[in-house]
C-alpha cells in the first residue's frame, strides 16, 4: 500500500462545481464543464457534480422546446464525453433530453469517454416562481428503462446506482433540485439501496433565507441517509428576468459540512472534499435500523440497477481535503465547544443527582488529589448538591497524601475543598502503606528504593479502601473519578483501587475534554472567583499519579504516551472501528504541524506540540496492545456512570461489549502494513 494515498484509506475526493452559464449555448457550456473537469482531474477528484440543466442554463424556459437547442445539447454531450476520455472524474452533468415525445430534465453520468447512464428529475415543481411542468416530464416512474443518447442506448431511470469496481463503497446516485425538497426524496431510497454519495444538480434561484434551507436539507439528507451529499447550484449567467442566482455549492457527510464555496461568485468555482467511505460504511453497519428500513422498503429499493465502472485513481499523495480535529472529543469551534461543555457537565450532574435521589440521598465520599479528574468530579458533585437543594457539606472530601504527593497538588486540593464549602479532611496513608509493605516483606520496607507496581498499587488500593470504609461509616457512596481515557488504557488499579467506586461521573469523559470542562466551569462562572482561581491553578499542573518519590514529578504521559494521541485513537476505534493504519494517516494530518488547522479555544500555546509519524505509530501500538489485549477485564467490571460523548463509552452495559480474553494481533498486523520510516522518507 501507499500509506500517503487517500484512496488507500477509504476516501474518495468529490467536487461540487458551479460556473458561468451561457443561456441556450450548449457548446460553450460543454467547454466550461470540461475546463472544470480538467482542473478536478488534476486534483484527483473521483466525482464532479455540475448544476441542473448546466448545458443549456436552468432559466431557459420555453427555449427548452426548440429543436435547435435540443440538437446542440446532444452534440455538446458528445463533446463532454469525448473530452472525458482521459480524465479521472465521473462527471455528473445537467442536460435536457428528448425521450418518448417528452423532454426530461436529466443528470447525465459520464466517465472516461462513455455515458454510464441518465437519471431524470422525479419532481419538476409547478408552484410559486416555478413552472417546469410546462416543458418537463416527471421521471418519478422511470425505472428499468433505457434512453438513446448520441447514438447509444444507455440505462435511464431514477433507479440507477453507479458503482466503482476498484473503490470499495463508492456508489453514486443523482437527483435533481426539487427532488430533495419532497418528503421522501429519491436519494433516500437510493441510500437504502446502497448509494453512499448522493449528488444533487440544482437550478435553485436564490431568495432571502433559501440558502439556509438548502443547508438544512443537505445536512439532514446526509445525516438520515448516512451518506455524503454533494450539492451544486446554478450561478452567474442565468437569466435575471424575474429571479437571481447564487451558485451555492456544498458537500456534507453524515451531517457534517466538509466544504462549501462563497455564494454569488464572479467566476467558476468548486467545493472539494475527501469523503470518508469507511466512515459511512461503518455507520451503516452499526446502525442496524438503517438496514431494517431498507427491508421495510424492499419493494422499491430491491430493484435498483448498478452500473459499474473502474475509476483507476492515482496512488500518489494528494494531501487530505477535509478538516481533521486534533481532539475529536473537543471541537475547535468556540461556539460548539461551549455547547458541548455545557451538555457534558450537565449530563454528569444530572446523572449523579438522579443516582443519589434514587438510593435515599446518601452523602458523597470522594478522594481529592488536586489533579484534573478528581477536581472535575468534585465540582460535578457540588453542582449536583446545589440542584438537589442539599448542603455541599454532604460531600465528604478527603485528600489522601502518599509517599510522592507534592505540596502543590495537596495545597490545591485543600483550597478547592475549602472554597466549595464541602466537608474536608486529610488522611495520610503513608503509615498504613509502610505497615502493609513491611508485612509483605517488600524491599522498600528495608530501605531499598524499589518503586515497582506493588509499591504503587499499595497506595492506590489503600486510598480506595479507606474511601469505601469511610462511606460505610458515614452513610455515603464513593464517587469515582477515573476518566474514559484511563479506562481505555487500563491505567487504573483493579478492584480495591481507582478502577472501582459506587458511581463514576467521569467514566464517559475523555482526558482531553476534562481540562476544557474545567475551563468552561471557570469562564461560565459556575462557582465563585476563589474557586475559579484554584481551578485555573489545577489546569496548569502536570498529569501525574504521584506514587513514586523523586525530585522530578512522575509523568503519566511519559510512561503510556500522550493522551492527545490516545484519545484521537480511542475516538476513531470506538466510534468508527477504523483500522490502525488509517488512524495513523489521520493522526499525521491532524498533528504533524502545529500551525496547520485550528486548536480548541483556550488551549495553552506552550502545550501546542506536533508529532511525527514514527511517534504516532509508536503510541498507536501501545494503545492497541493495552486496549485490545490487556484492559478489557477492568472495563468488564466498571461501575455505573453516564455516557457523555457521542464518541462512545466503554461500559459493558452500553456502547462496548468485548471479551476480556481478546488479543491485539489483527490490529498489530495492520500496523505492520506500512513501514513508518520508509513512508516518511
Amino acid at each position: 500500500m501507499n500509506f500517503w494515498s487517500i484512496y488507500e484509506h477509504g476516501f474518495a475526493r468529490v467536487a461540487a462545481c458551479t460556473g458561468h452559464t451561457v443561456i441556450a449555448d450548449p457548446q460553450a457550456n460543454a467547454e466550461a464543464v470540461l475546463r472544470q473537469a480538467r482542473r478536478c482531474a488534476q486534483e484527483g477528484v473521483a466525482v464532479a457534480v455540475f448544476p441542473e440543466l448546466g448545458l443549456t442554463g436552468y432559466s431557459i424556459e420555453d427555449l427548452l422546446l426548440q429543436d435547435a437547442v435540443l440538437d446542440e445539447v446532444e452534440q455538446a454531450l458528445g463533446v463532454v464525453v469525448a473530452g472525458s476520455a482521459d480524465l479521472l472524474p465521473v462527471l455528473v452533468v445537467g442536460a435536457p433530453l428528448r425521450h418518448r415525445h417528452r423532454i426530461y430534465n436529466c443528470a447525465v453520468i459520464v466517465h472516461r469517454g462513455r455515458i454510464l447512464g441518465v437519471a431524470p428529475k422525479s419532481y419538476p415543481p409547478n408552484y410559486r416562481e416555478f413552472y417546469e411542468r410546462r416543458q418537463i416530464a416527471s421521471g418519478e416512474d422511470e425505472r428499468g428503462g433505457t434512453i438513446q443518447v448520441g447514438g447509444e442506448e444507455v440505462p435511464f431511470g431514477v433507479d440507477l446506482l453507479f458503482e466503482a469496481e476498484d473503490i470499495p463503497s463508492l456508489v453514486l446516485h443523482a437527483e435533481i433540485c426539487e427532488d430533495m425538497w419532497v418528503p421522501v426524496p429519491p436519494s433516500a431510497e437510493a441510500a437504502l439501496a446502497g448509494a453512499t454519495v448522493l449528488a444533487n444538480l440544482s437550478g435553485s434561484p436564490i431568495t432571502v433565507g433559501r440558502a439556509e434551507d438548502r443547508r438544512l436539507l443537505c445536512r439532514s439528507a446526509s445525516s438520515r441517509c448516512l451518506a455524503a451529499y454533494v450539492y451544486s447550484a446554478a450561478g452567474l449567467g442565468e437569466s435575471t428576468t424575474d429571479l437571481s442566482w447564487d451558485g451555492q455549492t456544498m458537500i456534507y457527510e453524515n451531517g457534517a459540512l466538509l466544504a462549501e464555496t462563497d455564494r454569488f461568485p464572479l467566476d467558476a468555482q468548486y467545493a472539494v472534499a475527501d469523503v470518508d467511505l469507511d466512515l459511512l460504511r461503518q455507520e451503516r453497519q452499526r446502525m442496524g435500523t438503517f438496514d431494517d428500513n431498507r427491508r421495510a422498503h424492499a419493494t422499491r429499493t430491491g430493484d435498483f440497477r448498478r452500473v459499474r465502472f473502474r475509476l483507476d485513481p492515482p496512488a500518489t499523495d494528494l494531501g487530505l481535503k477535509r478538516r481533521i480535529e486534533r481532539f475529536p472529543f473537543v471541537p475547535a469551534d468556540a461556539e460548539r465547544l461551549a455547547l458541548d461543555c455545557y451538555e457534558a457537565y450537565n449530563i454528569q450532574v444530572a446523572g449523579l443527582q438522579q443516582r443519589l435521589a434514587s438510593i435515599g440521598g446518601p452523602k458523597v465520599v470522594i478522594g481529592v488529589s488536586g489533579g484534573l479528574d478528581s477536581t472535575h468530579a468534585l465540582i460535578v458533585a457540588a453542582r449536583a448538591m446545589d440542584r438537589a437543594g442539599r448542603p455541599r457539606s454532604d460531600i465528604l472530601a478527603f485528600t489522601l497524601p502518599g509517599f510522592a504527593t507534592s505540596d502543590h497538588t495537596k495545597d490545591n486540593a485543600h483550597k478547592l475543598m475549602n472554597s466549595l464549602g464541602v466537608t474536608a479532611a486529610e488522611l495520610d496513608i503513608t503509615p498504613t502503606a509502610r505497615l502493609m509493605l513491611k508485612e509483605m516483606d517488600h524491599p522498600f520496607a528495608s530501605g531499598e528504593p524499589v518503586y515497582d507496581v506493588t509499591f504503587e498499587n499499595v497506595q492506590a488500593g489503600l486510598r480506595t479502601d479507606y474511601l469505601f470504609r469511610l462511606a460505610n461509616q458515614r452513610g455515603g457512596i464513593v464517587l469515582g473519578t477515573g476518566d474514559l481515557s484511563e479506562l481505555a488504557l487500563g491505567w487504573s488499579t483493579y478492584g480495591v483501587g481507582d478502577q472501582m467506586s459506587h458511581y463514576n461521573v467521569n467514566g464517559g469523559v475523555p482526558k482531553t475534554l476534562i481540562q476544557h470542562l474545567i475551563r468552561w466551569v471557570i469562564t461560565s462562572e459556575q462557582f465563585d472567583a476563589e474557586t475559579g482561581k484554584t481551578l485555573a491553578a489545577i489546569l496548569d499542573t502536570e498529569i501525574s499519579p504521584e506514587l513514586v518519590p523523586g525530585e522530578e514529578m512522575q509523568s503519566t504521559e511519559s510512561k503510556i504516551g500522550p493522551y492527545a494521541l490516545h484519545d484521537f485513537t480511542l475516538f476513531h476505534v470506538l466510534r468508527y472501528g477504523f483500522r490502525p493504519s488509517k488512524i495513523a494517516f489521520l493522526a499525521w494530518h491532524a498533528w504533524h504541524d502545529t500551525d496547520a488547522g485550528a486548536w480548541p479555544p483556550g488551549f495553552p500555546e506552550a502545550k501546542r506540540v506536533a508529532y511525527d509519524l514514527a511517534e504516532i505509530r509508536r503510541w498507536l501500538e501501545v494503545f492497541c496492545r493495552r486496549f485490545f489485549a490487556f484492559a478489557q477485564f477492568k472495563r468488564s467490571a466498571m461501575p455505573n456512570g453516564p455516557k457523555v460523548s457521542a464518541g462512545g463509552s466503554l461500559s459493558p452495559r452500553g456502547d462496548w461489549r468485548a471479551p476480556s480474553d481478546g488479543t491485539a494481533h489483527a490490529w498489530l498486523r495492520d500496523l505492520d502494513r506500512f513501514d513508518v520510516l520508509g513512508s516518511e522518507g
